[in-house]
């Protein structure tokens, strides 16, 4: 098999209290990393900003994504540039940054170490609407990961294996391909009554 999937339903997450809110840690590679030990290659996590002025955690080697899911956001980068957010509009800063933030939010976050490159993009599907996503990898890199987290709603997830997943609110389902090959695809339907909101990371390592 030239791939792994894993399914990671919103009830296995663990939610954690920091000073300005909670963060859910959503994946980490390795798998054994611990983010307060700075181990990691990368992360995804979302977390509930709950104070209106917040100093983010200095992560010096890292590149980091935001991106919006509910509230509005003003991120000030000292020396760099200053960014006005509302949902699924996303920034791109270093981690070693002095950044200030201003808002209360929940947002969806990608770090990953200097060596490794990703993207955040927001796939919004309207009732009985499908979308088809081709799994790509980028040769230049060992691992190759793909990541589709659901904001809200439910979705069914055809892969071209046969497999089906249902993803629902706050799960995340991590396809990793293991070779150069891999012409994996998915078709993802949203089968709901109203609007479905979904965030699909790509990161190569």
């Amino acid at each position: 098999m030239a791939y792994e999937i894993e399914l990671i339903r919103k009830e296995q997450l663990e939610v954690v209290k920091w000073s300005g809110g909670t963060t859910t840690q959503l994946a980490i590679f390795p798998k054994d990393a611990v983010y307060s030990e700075r181990n990691f290659k990368w992360r995804l996590s979302s977390a509930k900003v709950e104070v209106g002025e917040s100093l983010f955690t200095s992560l010096p080697n890292t590149n980091r994504i935001i991106m919006i899911i509910e509230g509005e956001l003003i991120l000030e980068h000292e020396g760099h540039h200053k960014s006005n957010l509302k949902p699924f509009d996303q920034d791109h800063f270093h981690g070693s940054w002095k950044t200030k933030s201003f808002g209360k939010v929940t947002d969806f976050n990608l770090m990953m170490s200097e060596d490794c490159e990703g993207k955040l993009e927001v796939i919004h599907l309207e009732k009985e609407q499908s979308k088809n996503i081709a799994h790509v990898n980028n040769q230049q890199f060992l691992e190759n990961v793909q990541a589709i987290y659901c904001v809200n709603g439910q979705v069914k997830i055809e892969i071209s294996t046969g497999d089906i997943i249902v993803l629902c609110k706050g799960d995340i389902i991590l396809i990793r391909s293991k070779d150069d090959i891999c012409d994996l695809n998915l078709k993802i339907c949203n089968e709901e009554e109203s609007k479905v909101d979904l965030i699909r990371a790509c990161i190569c390592c």
